[in-house]
């Protein structure tokens, strides 16, 4: 029997996030029982503003990035793009790719297909350099290959590594390095895709576009005091929309501007302020009218944008900014300031280049795909890269090749969510490069011709169908050892090896067999398979143990490994079988595991039969999208009255249809696999206890809401 568990939240809590963030009752206590309570967290649930994604620029190399591929434009070189073959490889080469050649750029693609390792490789290196390349720029991958950058800048090649993988103690060198991870990366937020972190390289390179580029202006501020004796003058330095510097200084009336440090801080800035006949005359009141200032009033300027705030003080707006309600640390009249500094400049620059606002749209789509293709959390800017990618799928403006591929998965015209992303179109595009041909779903998003993109995307679904057909081969030959394995590392790890010398487990369905043995059993599992002289495995895990742990520990043993904290692949010589092995026999009883949580459900809140109703969906789809770090909404229900059951299906895991009377209203439900639950827990008639989600069932057209059955219990 499975713990129904529902934490414990105060009032107070509740409360806080009632008042400051306006959210309902209960949404304010899902919040709150899943611990998103401080404004930078509570931001990402409710608000889908581009403005609250992080500055690219705030990555340390990002300007060395930028310059290095402007160079390369200005000097008509040939550049190199060389991705992986998954998801988050495919998307992050098709981004770029649209790019540097809408910039002009001569650049050309490489993926690794067959028996390519992971990562770039001396052959492609090699050929690159027999057309004369000098630029490569990787991506989702380069972070690990120290050895092969070294080759290329040996040939007189530049890199640039655009990664988002867990990097080595050894960084390649040189290369210039764009990667969140990296212990100085200066970015905010670590877990982003690497599509992503290519995404914040294209943003970067549009900005690069405008005449704000590298130029360094000031924000000032200027505040009397009540008396009017004293003046509160704060300034920002601002380099790319990116803070370079503050100064606050509060002097008194009769003091010389050339004793305080205004003059050396202000020294060459183009300094913008909101009100400059207010300003003026309060820095005169102070410094005298000797003080001249050079300033450029913006309040005019945002007018003609904005509109409604011609009138408007920095202290009025300050009160009425959605960021810093949720931040409180920008709740000043300077931070109010540049927030809608940025906000005006993005509108100019929209304005100024309309194309770049399509081309965004389309580029989050891709993000979005990889997003969940990676399993990255849903939280921080995740979560607005795949609500504004959904959300223009759902507009009807699927970009080439994903709009053909949701086509034939049934999905075009639809409202779709992220879930259908992850369950029909990321594992159809992930096929080619398990099949080891990824070039397939890279074309599909750069082929230009709408029927030559038909073929392409018919020829991925056939692919996905072949994926299928090796996995269920794979997987009876792993379920086969399963069980021994766990014994023999006690129950710490999990290990398939397939040294049949007939492919039982295809390399691209080792990591899908490693991910079902962890959902099955709960434990870290690795899947492991021949290819030539190498033995080619990935790796998944669970219960708060990070693989590459072990992996760090075995490293002499690896031609090449790498990943993420959950999930990483690896490579060694089949020789050193026996080596690897007696690795795992020492480091296996090291392995720590947190408590399972399989056994136990999370309720989000009890919801009273009064209040099951249908806009429970409203709540439902504020907080998607769901995945990693955000599973679906789980509520529960007392005394549900069962006035219908009926057991569907003709396969052998039989499904329950249940229908709840409750007066006014009846909903239907749905219990997966529970069949054998009617007549031996629960019959027609009775009243139960629920837990569930609440989802929509779309027949012949017609969207109606339904319960998901997660457990049931018959009531006391």
């Amino acid at each position: 029997m499975k713990n129904w568990i529902k934490k414990r939240i105060s009032r107070e809590d509740v409360s806080a996030l009632y008042d400051k963030f306006g959210v309902n009752a209960l949404t304010a206590s899902i919040l709150a029982r899943r611990g998103i309570t401080e404004g930078g967290d509570v931001q990402f649930f409710l608000e889908d503003d581009l403005r609250f994604m992080h500055n690219p620029f705030l990555f340390a190399n990002m300007e060395d990035a930028v310059d290095r591929i402007l160079q390369a434009k200005d000097e008509g070189e040939n550049v190199l793009i060389f991705g992986d073959r998954d998801v988050d490889g495919i998307t992050s080469t098709a981004l770029l790719y649209d790019c540097l050649t809408s910039l002009g750029i001569n650049v050309s693609w490489r993926l690794p297909g067959g028996t390519d390792p992971y990562g770039l490789n001396k052959n492609a290196v090699d050929e690159f350099e027999k057309n004369f390349g000098s630029l490569v720029i990787t991506v989702d991958c380069g972070i690990s290959n120290v050895e092969e950058i070294a080759y290329a800048t040996q040939k007189g090649m530049d890199v640039i590594v655009i990664d988002h993988h867990t990097p080595p103690e050894v960084l390649p060198s040189p290369a210039i390095i764009v990667n969140p991870k990296c212990e100085d990366s200066g970015y905010p937020f670590k877990d982003i895709s690497g599509c992503a972190v290519v995404y914040k390289v294209v943003s970067a390179l549009r900005f690069a576009a405008s005449g704000l580029y590298k130029n360094e202006v000031a924000l000032l501020a200027a505040t009397a005091s009540a008396n009017g004796d004293e003046c509160t003058i704060e300034v920002l330095k601002l380099q790319n929309l990116v803070e370079k510097g503050s100064l606050k200084v509060t002097v008194r009336a009769g003091t010389s501007i050339s004793d305080t440090r205004l003059v050396d801080f202000l020294r060459g800035q183009q300094i913008f302020v909101w009100d400059e006949k207010t300003t003026s005359s309060l820095l005169a009141q102070i410094f005298g009218s000797g003080a001249e200032f050079n300033f450029m009033d913006l309040r005019g300027e945002v007018a003609k944008v904005f509109p409604s705030m011609a009138a408007e003080s920095l202290s009025s707006l300050k009160s009425k900014s959605k960021l810093a309600r949720y931040n409180p640390e920008q709740n000043s009249e300077i931070k109010g300031f540049f927030n809608i500094f940025v906000t005006f400049v993005n509108a100019q620059l929209s304005k100024q280049f309309p194309s770049y606002a399509k081309a965004n749209e389309r580029d989050l789509q891709l993000v979005a795909l990889a997003a969940l293709a990676d399993i990255m959390p849903l939280k921080n800017e995740n979560r607005i890269f795949i609500r504004h990618g959904i959300a223009s799928m759902n507009k009807g403006n699927a970009r080439e090749g994903l709009r053909e591929l949701l086509s034939m998965q049934g999905l075009l015209g639809k409202r779709i969510n992220a879930t259908d992303l992850s369950w029909n179109i990321n594992p159809a595009l992930n096929a080619t490069g398990r099949l080891g041909q990824p070039e397939i779903g890279l074309e599909l998003f750069l082929e230009k011709d709408a029927a030559k993109r038909t073929e392409i995307a018919q020829k991925i679904i056939a692919m996905n169908n072949e994926r299928k057909a090796l996995g269920s081969e794979g997987w009876n030959f792993a379920a086969l050892q399963a069980k021994d394995s766990i014994q023999k590392y006690g129950g710490k790890l999990c290990v398939i090896i397939d040294d049949s010398g007939q492919q039982k487990i295809n390399r691209g369905v080792s990591g899908t067999i490693a991910g079902k043995l962890v959902n099955l059993y709960d434990i870290p599992s690795m899947a492991i398979t021949f290819v030539d002289e190498n033995a080619i495995g990935s790796m998944r895990s669970c219960r708060g143990f990070e693989v590459l742990s072990l992996l760090d520990k075995m490293a002499d043993l690896f031609v090449s490994y790498g990943g993420h904290a959950y999930a990483a692949g690896f490579t060694f010589k089949k020789d050193r079988l026996p080596e690897f092995l007696a690795a795992l026999d020492k480091f296996a009883p090291q392995i720590e595991l947190s408590n399972s949580e399989a056994e136990q459900i999370n309720i989000d809140a009890e919801i009273p039969n009064d209040y099951l109703k249908p806009d429970l969906l409203t709540i439902v789809d504020d907080f998607e999208p769901y995945g990693e770090e955000n599973r679906e909404l789980t509520f529960m229900s007392r005394n549900l009255r069962i006035c219908d059951a009926a057991v569907i299906g003709k396969t052998e895991r039989q499904h329950l249809k249940l229908t709840f009377d409750l007066g006014k209203t009846k909903w239907p439900a749905m219990f997966w696999g529970g069949a054998e639950s009617l007549h031996r827990d629960f019959d027609k008639g009775d009243n139960v206890d629920v837990l569930y989600q609440v989802g929509r069932n779309c027949y012949n057209g017609v969207e109606t809401p339904q319960l998901i059955i997660t457990d049931i219990r018959k009531s006391l």
